[in-house]
């Protein structure tokens, strides 16, 4: 059977690239549904609240899976990285996304809201971020 065992500093690298990637192509996709003459508006209300969603929830939720891929022995599935919890909600987002796009035509709020959460995911990825760093370079404080 087919196991993509990896090193626990490949799974430190996924889950902040997963979290950046992500979080920029939900920034740039809600970036083009912004009216062009108010982009700077929406775009500091997204920030400000990306930020505070990131400070006040996702850091909380990448400390823990950070403390989940720690204990992790080299060898372990890369879909690991995340709890199948976490994978599950991933999906729920997605369909969400989806669902959504479908019904409503995306424009600025919309818009506001995809750079607000992609801004979250990306600021909160500097614990993984972080994590790997140590982890690839431990004797640099």
């Amino acid at each position: 059977m087919f196991k993509p065992g990896v090193k626990r500093s490949v799974h430190l690298f996924a889950a902040p690239f997963l979290w950046t990637g992500i979080g920029a192509m939900l920034m740039v996709r809600g970036y083009g549904w912004l009216e062009p003459g108010h982009r700077l508006s929406y775009l500091s209300i997204a920030l400000l609240l990306g930020s505070a969603k990131s400070l006040l929830i996702l850091d909380k939720t990448a400390g823990k899976s950070l403390g989940r891929i720690v204990a992790f022995q080299d060898g372990t599935c890369l879909g690991a990285v995340y709890s199948w919890k976490t994978w599950l909600l991933v999906g729920v987002m997605m369909s969400c996304g989806i669902l959504m796009r479908a019904f409503v035509t995306p424009g600025p709020l919309i818009g506001a809201v995809y750079c607000a959460i992609g801004w979250a995911l990306c600021l909160s990825s500097r614990l993984g971020w972080r994590a790997w760093f140590r982890a690839v370079h431990p004797r640099v404080p």
